[in-house]
C-alpha cells in the first residue's frame, strides 16, 4: 500500500505546484516570455466559436412595450396639468412658477430697454429731412404715364372707347393735382430758368414750390379734350423725371426731351408735340424732401403724337439730355399700336 501512496502523494505535490499562470514562477529573465503566453492565450480565447446561445439574436430585441390605454394616457395629461400629491402644475410648484417668470420678466424688459435705447441713440445720428448717405443713381431716370401694371404699352382703335377709355383715366388722375385752381392756392409763381435755391433757411423750415398749372400742358390737359387724343387716333403721354433730394440737373440749363422710334419705321411715327416745352425748367430744383417740400409739384412734358399712322406697331423711346447733347439716361421706351 506505500508504493500507491507515495505515487499519489508525488502527484498530488505535482499537481501542487503547477500554476497554469507561465508568469507566476518565471525567472525575471523570462519575464519576456511569459507576457507572449498571455497574448497567445488571450487570442485563442477571442477566436473561440460561438456558442448556440450566443447566436440566438432574438433575445438581444427590445422588448415590445404593452399597448397604453386611452384612460392611461387621459391620466397622465392630467397629473402633469396638475399633481395633487405634489401640488405641482405643468411640472412646476408655485414657487417654481414665480421664479421663472420673474426671470424672464426681467430678461425681456433689459433686452427692451437696451434695443429702445439703441434706437434713440440712432435717431439722434441722423436726420428725418435729408439722407446720410445716398445711393440713389446719377443722373436720374424718367417715368412715363399711362402704364397699366407696369408696362409701358400702349395699343388701343381710336373708334373703340373701351380700348383707349382705361388711358385716358390714368392720365385723368395723374393730372388732378395739377389743377389750376389747386395749384394757386398752394404754390408761387417763380422765376424761370433759374434754381429755386432755398438753402439759408432752417432745416426743418418748410420750403416753397413752383407752381406747374394743368393748363399749361395745352392739348394734353384734357380740359378741351377729355379723351387726351385718343380718340382721334393722336394719343398724350406724361414725362417725369425722377426726384432726387438736392439734385441740380442740367449744370444751369434746362434738361432737354427728344424722342425717337427704336423699332419700326421712323416715318409711322409722325409729327411730335411737346408742351409746355421739351424741357424741365429749371425753377423746380432742387428738391428738399416730403417733409420739406410738402406741395411740391413734380414738373411733366406732355407729348403727342399728331402723325401717327394708323395700323402700326412701333417702339419710342425718349430720354433726357444735358446742355452739351449728352444722354442723361438710356431712356424709356413706349411701344405703340394702333
Amino acid at each position: 500500500m506505500e508504493p500507491n501512496c507515495t505515487a499519489g502523494g508525488a502527484e498530488e505535490e505535482h499537481h501542487g505546484n503547477y500554476s497554469p499562470n507561465p508568469s507566476a514562477e518565471v525567472a525575471p529573465g523570462k519575464h519576456a516570455v511569459a507576457e507572449a503566453l498571455e497574448e497567445v492565450q488571450e487570442e485563442l480565447i477571442e477566436h473561440q466559436p460561438l456558442e448556440q446561445e450566443d447566436l440566438n439574436f432574438e433575445k438581444w430585441k427590445p422588448k415590445p412595450k404593452p399597448k397604453r390605454t386611452l384612460h392611461e394616457k387621459a391620466f397622465d395629461v392630467k397629473t402633469y396639468l396638475w399633481n395633487a400629491e405634489t401640488r405641482e402644475f405643468m411640472g412646476r410648484t408655485g414657487h417654481s412658477w414665480f421664479l421663472i417668470i420673474l426671470f424672464y420678466t426681467a430678461l425681456y424688459a433689459f433686452l427692451a430697454a437696451m434695443f429702445g435705447a439703441c434706437m434713440w441713440c440712432l435717431m439722434l445720428s441722423i436726420s428725418p429731412y435729408h439722407p446720410t448717405h445716398n445711393d440713389r443713381v446719377m443722373p436720374p431716370g424718367m417715368t412715363m404715364s399711362p402704364q397699366l401694371d407696369g408696362h409701358y404699352e400702349i395699343a388701343f382703335n381710336a373708334s373703340d372707347r373701351k380700348s383707349w377709355k382705361k388711358y385716358a383715366k390714368l392720365m385723368e388722375e395723374q393730372l388732378r393735382s395739377y389743377n389750376d385752381a389747386l395749384q394757386e392756392q398752394r404754390n408761387i409763381q417763380c422765376p424761370q430758368d433759374a434754381y429755386f435755391m432755398q438753402d439759408d433757411q432752417e432745416e426743418s423750415a418748410e420750403r416753397k414750390s413752383c407752381q406747374f398749372k394743368r393748363s399749361w400742358l395745352g392739348e394734353c390737359s384734357g380740359l378741351q379734350d377729355p379723351h387726351f387724343g385718343f380718340s382721334q387716333g393722336k394719343p398724350c403721354i406724361l414725362l417725369r423725371m425722377n426726384r432726387i433730394l438736392g439734385y441740380l440737373p442740367g449744370q444751369g440749363t434746362p434738361v432737354n426731351v427728344t424722342c425717337g422710334v427704336k423699332k419700326g419705321v421712323p416715318e409711322s411715327l409722325g409729327e411730335l408735340q411737346f408742351f409746355p416745352k421739351s424741357i424741365f425748367n429749371l425753377m423746380y430744383y432742387p428738391f428738399y424732401g416730403k417733409l420739406r417740400h410738402v406741395n411740391y409739384t413734380a414738373p411733366v412734358v406732355a407729348v403727342r403724337f399728331n402723325g401717327l399712322q394708323y395700323d402700326t406697331h412701333i417702339v419710342v423711346k425718349c430720354k433726357l439730355n444735358d446742355s452739351k447733347g449728352y444722354h442723361m439716361n438710356n431712356g424709356r421706351t413706349l411701344l405703340l399700336t394702333q
